[in-house]
């Protein structure tokens, strides 16, 4: 019995990891396998082509008979899709898209207690005027480590799931992230009517503990999906759906809870998630490669324009862990990471509170209100994205100087504004200097939010689940904080606002002397780091090059640059432009040099 129990890293990979990466290996869509009405033998044998022999009728299909024929992966969601008008985007902006929206209902899931809390626990008077009794005894102690469990289990995996985010296919991690937590939300309500303190704890920290997976897991799908210029664009249309969510959330679970029920938030979010999750698997897929309806046009300029990317997974032993704990632009992610989830969770958990309570405004007018700084937010972000990308795409300024510009932007017109917040007691004032404030900080997810990908692509996931993991913790400090100074009564919220005030001075300083957009040395694999599983990861020869593989076509030898010739070789050739910034068909296919890729990289 102790021989089989693992005693090194080494046992560990190979006795548990390797056995679960052979796993997704042999089974990439698990979803899709099981919608799949096809025989299994329609897929080409990967352990013959390996041992050279080839399909020739199969090699002489063109991309258009690939894609037409769904030859792998196909399900009934993703054939009716394709048969639709608004799913006829490139696909990674399909996939951007859909995480947008999964984002928006997870973070209008953490918009739910917040709205619901104030009938929950006091007595309170509905829209007809009725008057009613509070359901729940509990201390503002009881309130603030209530709102916290939910991060106990966030913080727990963030950093487990960048790891795992670079072995295992990262987008059903994000699938499994979001779906997951919607399913306790639907258990929220039952653990609230047991009137059992541990069950409501318990559910959170589970709740938190599965939508922890969630960032790491999607920096880890761009690895993948997003060409380097295109990075900035892509991240913030997916990152926007958490500010989105809170646009939404905060109004309609207002509205839910003043006019249906406190509990009605819940459910309708948990059911949307459930709904969610059955299209992300269905239609998603972990590289372009894998997708059987991508165009041959879309695959090609994905993968020339990352480059080449190494088909070995990154291992606890291989990963460089000393350089990223002593690397100072992974510090400035940090410190940038915790400062706006300091305010965000502050806004998000507190805002109806704050404005009930100082500026007296009614819960069943305050949601609207709430929202407007997190609209404003959405829509910053996603003209930072594109502003941000224009500027590094046209040379104007360098990656390190568009991140800096936009973060210390960004987080100092915050800082600035919430001073206004803390000392106006103006109903006008207060909601101007919100937005503002708000807004203000939607440019810095275009500066420390999309970082990670600048400074090691290969590791990004890793690195999100250290700064997002250090995030939460503001997320787990800040409600325990906040009603230790407003527990004196209203005053307390000058302190409160001073305090995120302080925070984000601090992080623009940081960021502005440590922050980097540079590729760092320690970020590329190391010379010994053998392919993982190497020998099963074989290319079809109608998908012309597999992903993560070297750049080579296995149907005739050629390179994918004489494979697939390009219309313009020049290096300041446009990329991707603007007007057709959502991926439609008149974007420009020419390839464009990073400035952090000076040559072919390997990451």
């Amino acid at each position: 019995m102790s021989s089989r129990i693992p005693t090194t890293f080494q046992d560990v990979q190979n006795k548990f990891v390797a056995p679960s990466k052979q796993f997704f290996n042999d089974y990439k869509e698990p979803i899709s396998k099981i919608l799949s009405k096809k025989e299994p033998s329609s897929r080409l044998d990967e352990t013959e082509l390996g041992n050279g022999q080839t399909n020739n009728s199969t090699a002489n299909h063109t991309m258009t008979d690939r894609n037409d024929s769904l030859y792998v992966h196909a399900n009934p969601i993703l054939k009716f899709s394709e048969t639709l008008s608004c799913c006829q985007c490139r696909k990674r902006w399909q996939l951007a898209i859909l995480a947008n929206i999964g984002f928006m209902i997870v973070f209008g899931i953490r918009c739910n207690f917040g709205a619901a809390k104030n009938h929950m626990f006091r007595d309170y008077t509905d829209p007809w005027g009725h008057k009613h009794t509070h359901q729940f005894n509990w201390t503002r102690a009881e309130l603030g480590v209530m709102e916290s469990s939910f991060f106990y289990g966030y913080l727990i995996t963030q950093v487990p799931a960048g790891f795992f985010a670079a072995i295992f296919p990262p987008n059903k991690m994000f699938g499994v992230a979001i779906g997951g937590a919607s399913l306790m939300n639907i258990l929220l309500p039952h653990a609230f009517n047991s009137h059992s303190d541990t069950m409501v704890f318990a559910v959170q920290v589970v709740q938190g503990l599965v939508q922890g997976v969630a960032f790491p897991a999607m920096h880890g799908v761009w690895r993948y999906w997003a060409p380097p210029l295109e990075r900035s664009k892509l991240a913030t249309t997916a990152f926007t759906g958490s500010y989105a969510g809170a646009v939404l959330g905060l109004p309609l679970s207002a509205w839910m809870v003043s006019y249906v029920h406190w509990a009605l938030p819940f459910y309708v979010y948990g059911v949307a998630g459930v709904i969610w999750a059955v299209f992300w698997f269905a239609l998603t897929f972990e590289k372009p490669a894998f997708h059987p309806t991508i165009t041959a046009e879309e695959k090609q300029l994905i993968e020339n324009q990352i480059g080449k990317v190494s088909q070995t997974h990154p291992t606890f032993a291989t990963v460089p862990w000393k350089a990223i704990l002593t690397s100072k632009p992974v510090y400035a992610i940090i410190v940038a990471n915790f400062a706006r989830s300091w305010t965000f969770y502050l806004l998000l958990q507190n805002q109806l509170t704050y404005m009930k309570e100082v500026l007296d405004i009614n819960i069943n007018d305050s949601g609207l209100i709430a929202a407007l700084p997190h609209a404003v937010m959405g829509i910053v972000v996603l003209f930072g994205g594109q502003l941000a990308d224009f500027l590094r795409s046209n040379r104007i300024l360098s990656t390190t100087a568009v991140r800096k510009i936009f973060n210390c932007g960004g987080f100092g017109g915050e800082a600035l504004f919430m001073l206004f917040v803390a000392y106006t007691k103006s109903e006008r004032t207060a909601v101007i200097a919100l937005i503002l404030a708000v807004g203000c900080s939607g440019f810095a997810i275009s500066g420390f939010n999309v970082n990670h990908l600048d400074i090691a692509p290969r590791y990004a996931a890793i690195l999100m689940g250290f700064s997002n993991g250090i995030g939460t913790l503001a997320g787990l400090i800040c409600p325990i904080v906040t009603e230790l100074f407003t527990a004196r009564g209203a005053n307390g919220w000058v302190t409160v606002f001073l305090l995120a005030s302080l925070i984000h001075f601090t992080g623009v300083t940081f960021y502005a002397v440590y922050a980097s957009g540079e590729l760092q040395e320690w970020a590329e694999p190391k010379d010994e780091e053998e392919p993982w599983n190497s020998k099963n990861f074989q290319a079809r020869p109608n998908d012309k090059v597999s992903y993560g593989a070297a750049n080579v076509d296995p149907a005739n030898g050629q390179t994918i640059q004489e494979a697939y010739p390009l219309q313009d070789k020049s290096w300041n050739a446009g990329y991707d432009d603007l007007n057709a910034g959502w991926g439609g068909e008149n974007s420009n296919l020419n390839s464009v040099r990073n400035d952090n890729y000076h040559q072919p990289q390997q990451y």
